[in-house]
C-alpha cells in the first residue's frame, strides 16, 4: 500500500519516515563532534571544514525548529504572536553562532537545541502534536551533547 493512500496520520501517530529522518539527522551531531576531535590537532585544514560544515548543520537543524511553530500557527490559523515570534528566535540566535569561534558557538548551539526542546515541551501539546515530545527530548539530547562536544574539541 502506497503511503498517499493512507489516512493522515492522528496526533499520537508518529510517521515511520519522519522517524527514520530524525534519527539520522542525528549523524551529523555525532560524527561532527568526533571528527572535531580527531582532526584538531592533526589536520587544520579538514578541522576547519568539519567545524564550520558541524556548526552550519546545528544552525539550520536550530532555524528548523523554530520554523515548525511556524508551520503549526499556519496549519490552525492561530493569531497567537508569541508562536511566530518564538518561530524565528532561533535563527536569530543559530546564525551569530555559527559565526563565532568553535569553542563558543557550539556552546550557544548546544544551549539554543535545549531551549528549543523546553519552549517545545509548553507549546507542542496546544498544537495536538505533544506526542513527538519523547522523539524530540532525544534527538535534543544527543545532538545538544554532540554539540558540547564538538565545543570541547574546539
Amino acid at each position: 500500500m502506497s503511503s498517499t493512500n493512507l489516512p493522515p496520520p492522528s496526533p499520537g501517530h508518529l510517521h515511520p519516515v519522519a522517524l527514520k529522518l530524525a534519527y539520522a539527522g542525528l549523524l551529523p551531531f555525532v560524527f561532527g563532534a568526533a571528527l572535531i576531535w580527531l582532526f584538531g590537532g592533526y589536520s587544520p585544514e579538514a578541522y576547519y571544514h568539519v567545524t564550520l560544515a558541524t556548526s552550519a548543520f546545528a544552525a539550520v537543524t536550530i532555524s528548523f525548529l523554530g520554523g515548525i511553530h511556524w508551520g503549526l500557527a499556519f496549519r490552525q490559523g492561530s493569531d497567537d504572536a508569541g508562536a511566530y515570534i518564538w518561530g524565528v528566535v532561533p535563527s536569530l540566535v543559530a546564525v551569530p553562532a555559527l559565526l563565532m569561534p568553535p569553542s563558543s558557538g557550539f556552546v550557544v548551539h548546544g544551549a539554543m537545541l535545549i531551549i528549543c526542546y523546553l519552549v517545545d515541551r509548553r507549546r507542542y501539546p496546544a498544537f495536538g502534536v505533544g506526542a513527538w515530545l519523547t522523539l524530540r527530548f532525544r534527538l535534543s539530547a544527543v545532538a545538544s551533547l554532540s554539540c558540547f562536544l564538538a565545543a570541547a574539541g574546539s
